[in-house]
């Protein structure tokens, strides 16, 4: 059986006719949607579906891909899974009479977000791995809090860059603000907040954004100490350090957008992390050692390391 695929024009983002007759969901009506980007990462994006199948869900989901055109058969793999809903949006490519404008990530993310059913989104990556229960116990930790009364608009996961950190992390922004880099957005307040800005950012402080967009309506963004996320930043390290420039500019935009608000000039440093040790005794992240072709990692640690600092670094700046 063949997966259900929606196809988008890479100028406009127009509806085109699927090439793919629709098929049942996972779901006909999914409490949680697990919305994720991809290009080009064949094996890593395997790996990170199967943590999702893995994960221990037992409420109706559905999961969302959007693939930027990928050449290397992810479009092809995704198309064969039937209980993946993939949205297909060409990013790098170029007609005869025009050149396709290249989209950012919170536009991408918007594709799947908007045509989400769940109640409850959930945000990774290609490059990151669930830990076994994230997902449910993200999903009973926003319902807990909301139940007392919280006005909880996302929930972040813990999560670390493999194989370089030990511990596991969660992110505060301007303000102090926590903020998703992966983790779950309850879908109605997204929707309040008109969704991911897609025209100030590239690509970084989208995440930080929209966070702060919900706590500027008066949600709240929480922590899960049970649920944690594996993520291999060297999946496409040699893309992450040429992006230094765009980084850069997206910081700034983000500084500027939020200045006054939760960014006050004086204080530049009101962002860090707080991080949480734990055990996965599941071995989750030896996924990207199977994504990897089985070689070690090592190779990416020593020329790659330096860079990885950089770009955490500047995000602390």
């Amino acid at each position: 059986m063949m997966g259900n695929t929606r196809l988008f024009d890479g100028t406009v983002g127009r509806h085109q006719t699927p090439a793919v007759q629709q098929i049942p969901r996972h779901s006909a009506s999914a409490t949680v949607s697990i919305v994720l980007g991809t290009y080009n990462r064949k094996t890593f994006l395997q790996e990170a579906i199967q943590s999702i199948r893995q994960n221990g869900i037992t409420l109706p989901y559905e999961i969302i891909v959007v693939d930027g055109g990928s050449t290397d058969g992810s479009t092809e793999w995704l198309i064969d899974q039937s209980e993946i809903i993939t949205i297909v949006q060409h990013n790098r490519t170029s007609a005869i009479d025009q050149v396709s404008k290249h989209r950012s990530w919170g536009y991408f993310m918007n594709l799947g977000f908007k045509c989400a059913e769940g109640q409850y989104i959930v945000m990774i990556s290609d490059d990151s791995l669930l830990v076994p229960g994230a997902v449910m116990n993200g999903v009973q930790h926003c319902e807990t809090l909301r139940q007392q009364g919280h006005n909880i608009g996302a929930v972040a996961f813990y999560w670390r860059n493999w194989p370089e950190q030990q511990e596991y992390w969660v992110g505060l922004t301007h303000g102090e603000k926590m903020f998703v880099n992966h983790g779950l957005y309850v879908r109605a307040a997204l929707q309040q907040v008109a969704w991911i800005d897609e025209d100030r950012y590239q690509f970084y402080c989208a995440d930080g954004d929209v966070c702060l967009k919900l706590w500027q309506q008066g949600y709240e963004v929480v922590d899960c100490p049970t649920s944690f996320v594996e993520h291999f930043s060297h999946a496409n390290l040699a893309v992450r350090t040429s992006n230094l420039e765009s980084e850069q500019n997206d910081r700034t935009a983000y500084q500027e957008r939020w200045r006054g608000i939760f960014f006050d000039p004086e204080k530049p440093n009101q962002r860090d992390w707080i991080y949480l040790a734990y055990e996965d005794r599941t071995k989750t992240a030896e996924g990207f050692t199977r994504a990897h072709g089985g070689m070690p990692t090592t190779i990416e640690l020593q020329h790659g390391t330096g860079s990885w600092f950089t770009l955490r670094n500047l995000w602390r700046a």
